[in-house]
């Protein structure tokens, strides 16, 4: 696969990276119902073998547990065929489970030096803030601020833990501000047919700014694969938090605005002209914007790797991407 420069870094990374929120797993808040770990190995060893260069996790996907198979997964892996590993902060969790916001940089440092020990590395190569904001509003330190937060992450690059920073989902004043004060790497943030709004500020920013920009939720948690239907929702393990989200739910069922069946439509039309799935439209389609430097794409089984690489090898053409945003 070809490497596009992350942002104003040397790393350079294939279009597609894995993601690993699934790998986690079912048990804590967010999971996405239980996962085999033989499995989980098998998937991002797939994804090496494929030539992915790039995972991407977080420290509470699985409350530690993504990051700890991705250690055991890379085990042995030679050096030259290393993939990059990106994680993220923000998010912490007590003994019962019980997740909170916390920024402070006292909460960063210690969360920056646990994820350096479930990873088995001696540095993050990308250290992002995950959460600038949580929703929930659960707070371990209600006195901490992006700003405050930002200058950890900066002292981490300075003293080697960390060798590249970024933030997911700052898209307002907020992320000038903080690159003013430290350069940022990369930008993460959802990106699909569904959600679209990074298009209008988000993107002309890290293009001007050479910032990466790493798209999520390329498949909108499945929405966008083809496969979701109500039946299919209705029979996800009670733990997969998909199954009780008001949205997902919304636009499974056809009650929302606009149901995700007819861009699913749109992506089979379009995927029959090339003999591709709805998915590896859906993912190409992202690819397709010239500020995209790379799309993170979710797999739980090997044979989702394979699914994904072939979308990064798709070229649509303008009229294809036309009909997509139409």
């Amino acid at each position: 696969m070809e490497r596009r420069r992350l942002g104003s870094s040397d790393l350079t990374i294939t279009p597609i990276g894995l993601g690993t929120w699934a790998i986690g797993g079912g048990d804590w808040m967010l999971g996405w119902g239980p996962q085999d770990a033989r499995d989980s190995i098998a998937t991002i060893r797939r994804a090496v073998d494929a030539g992915i260069n790039w995972i991407d996790t977080a420290a509470v996907f699985g409350l530690g547990h993504a990051e700890t198979v991705i250690a055991r997964a890379l085990r042995g892996v030679p050096h030259r065929d290393r993939p990059y590993v990106f994680t993220r902060c923000g998010l912490v969790w007590d003994d019962l489970g019980n997740v909170v916001h916390d920024l402070s940089p006292a909460s960063i440092r210690a969360q920056a030096d646990a994820s350096l020990r479930r990873l088995q590395t001696d540095a993050i190569d990308l250290f992002q803030i995950g959460w600038p904001s949580w929703p929930l509003q659960r707070r371990a330190d209600d006195g901490a601020t992006i700003d405050a937060a930002w200058d950890t992450l900066a002292s981490l690059r300075q003293e080697g833990k960390v060798r590249e920073i970024g933030i997911a989902g700052c898209l307002g004043p907020g992320l000038a501000r903080i690159h003013h004060a430290a350069p940022v790497t990369s930008l993460s943030a959802p990106y699909s047919l569904l959600r679209r709004e990074v298009e209008k500020h988000a993107l002309p920013f890290c293009a001007a700014n050479d910032i990466g920009f790493l798209a999520c939720s390329t498949l909108a948690s499945g929405l966008l694969t083809g496969t979701m239907t109500e039946r299919r929702l209705q029979s996800l393990p009670c733990n997969d938090w998909r199954r009780r989200h008001p949205f997902f739910n919304e636009i499974v069922t056809n009650t929302g605005q606009r149901p995700a069946r007819l861009y699913v439509d749109q992506l089979q039309r379009i995927g029959n002209r090339y003999g591709r799935t709805p998915a590896q439209i859906a993912i190409a389609g992202v690819l397709r914007h010239p500020q995209v430097t790379a799309a993170i794409v979710g797999a739980r089984r090997p044979w989702q790797v394979d699914e994904a690489v072939a979308a990064g090898e798709c070229a649509l053409t303008t009229d294809d991407v036309a009909e997509l945003i139409a």
